[in-house]
């Protein structure tokens, strides 16, 4: 049948996923960092989704499409209702900051190591799943704390036995400060430990790593 139904523009799209979040239908999902019309039949052409969107790549459009099933859209709430898991923290260790960590704790035995400037974590919505699993975590800002990280931080690598350093920082240029004590603490450490910088957006995306 033939009937009004919303167009995505890829090339538009930002990937913020604010349509997915307003579609109370579950027709929008995000694919590969950009908006997607996974099922005709979910799209009940209400345009809930249409003013949440800052860059206009939302618009109806009347073609060939699925007639919409409330049903079929009931269905799949419910069933992702049940499936649903609690959110839980990857933290395992406290205190997380740099400069009140200690430098000789047990946690740091064989650990892969996290520095994230702090701003991160709010930047990025699956940021415990995405990089605090699995790691030992060190926050700091370089722009708010009054001291030179570097110093801490090779004693942390030279004491204990690091198996590798992640550095997630934003994309202003204060966080370039973090970065800058990572490496000379590496440096200084004397040890060849691997590590990585991921960058992150002001929106969460990841820039490099």
């Amino acid at each position: 049948m033939k009937r009004k139904i919303i167009t995505i523009d890829e090339e538009k799209c930002n990937g913020c996923g604010a349509c997915a979040d307003a579609c109370h239908e579950g027709a929008i999902s995000m694919v590969n960092g950009k908006a997607k019309l996974m099922r005709d039949d979910y799209c009940d052409a209400l345009g809930d989704c249409l003013p949440s969107c800052p860059t206009g790549a939302i618009t109806f459009t009347e073609r060939e499409a699925a007639e919409y099933n409330k049903e079929a859209v009931q269905r799949n709430k419910a069933e992702k209702a049940a499936t649903k898991e609690e959110v839980v923290s990857r933290l395992t260790q406290w205190p997380v900051q740099i400069k009140l960590v200690p430098v000789s704790a047990p946690y740091f035995s064989n650990a892969r190591l996290l520095i994230a400037a702090d701003c991160t974590a709010y930047a990025r919505a699956d940021f415990h799943e995405r990089f605090i699993r699995n790691h030992i975590t060190l926050i700091g800002c370089p722009k708010l704390d009054s001291i030179d990280y570097s110093e801490k931080l090779t004693e942390i690598l030279r004491t204990n036995d690091i198996k590798s350093v992640t550095v997630v920082r934003m994309e202003v240029p204060c966080c370039g400060g973090l970065e800058f004590a990572v490496k000379k603490a590496l440096q200084n450490s004397g040890k060849m430990i691997p590590w990585q910088v991921v960058t992150l957006s002001a929106d969460g995306r990841i820039l490099d790593e």
